[in-house]
This record gives structure tokens, sequence and C-alpha cells, in this order.
């Protein structure tokens, strides 16, 4: 058995979520849940197929991001895994509709940051393990970091 990592390959503007689910419609089931609650959205989906054919299945509306979500899954190549890659929007808007899809199982991460796939190879298959998402904490907040944090969510337009 082997266990590396796998560097998820993006540019900053792009968020990502990573999650495993269980079927073939996984990948026009996500596409759905995706434009139905965020239609302005810009995003590319790919799901591995774990049987049968072993394809990277993709659907999307953008073409870079579906290119992006493909190259990535199959980087990860793990079994039943799917990846979604964003534009013009944020995971926490289609989140909840996701992991509300009946297919998937769990979500690994939903990040802007650098994230790493913890995978494990046994010679037939891959599995995921965990992420790595971002960086260590350099310490915990005082007042003036409380204030940027509130600022910013203000900013963005998810507080009052």
């Amino acid at each position: 058995m082997e266990m590396r990592t796998v560097s998820i390959e993006k540019p900053e503007d792009v968020n990502v979520i990573l999650g495993q689910a269980h079927f073939i419609k996984t990948v026009e089931d996500l596409y759905e849940a995706i434009v139905s609650s965020a239609p302005g959205i810009k995003f590319g989906v790919a799901f591995c197929e774990a049987s049968g054919a072993c394809k990277v299945r993709i659907e999307g509306n953008d073409d870079e991001l579906k290119d992006m979500a493909a190259k990535n899954a199959l980087a990860i190549s793990a079994g039943h895994c799917f990846i979604v890659m964003i534009r013009e929007g944020f995971p926490i808007n289609i989140l909840n509709q996701i992991k509300n899809v009946s297919e998937v199982c769990s979500i690994f991460a939903a990040s802007a940051n650098p994230v790493d796939v913890v995978v494990v190879d046994n010679g037939q298959g891959r599995g995921i393990l965990g992420v790595i998402d971002g960086l260590k904490p350099k310490g915990i907040e005082n007042e003036e970091d409380i204030a940027w944090r509130k600022d910013l969510l203000r900013k963005i337009g998810y507080k009052r």
C-alpha cells in the first residue's frame, strides 16, 4: 500500500469542493443541484467512476473549470470522488444543496485555500484518507483581528 498527497491545481480565484458519492448519475445530479441553487455561478464538476469503464465523468457550465475539475479528479483517481471547481460564487452558496444530493456520502473540503488530498493506493484502487486545507494557525486572534474578520464578512455580504 502506498500513501501520498495530491495537490489540487487551481488559480487563487477558484474555490473547490471535494467529496465522495456512489453512483454514475452523481455528476448530472450535482450539475442540477448547483445550477438550481446558484444560477450565476461558474463551475465544473468531475466524478471518478469506480466500476465499469472507470471514466472521469464531467459536467459544468464553464469549459475551463470543467477541464480543471477533470484534470484534478484524474490526479486524485480515488473511486467515487467528485470535485467541483467554482468561480463567481462560494462553496457556501451551494454546499447544502450538494450535501442533499442523494448519492453524496461525504464532503472532505470546501475551500479557496491550497488543498492537498491524502490518498492511499492499494494497487487496485485509491481512497481519500483526508485533506490538508490551507496553512497552520499562526496564533490566536486579538481585538484587531476580530474587528478585521467582522468587517470582511460585512464587506462580502455575509453579515449585516
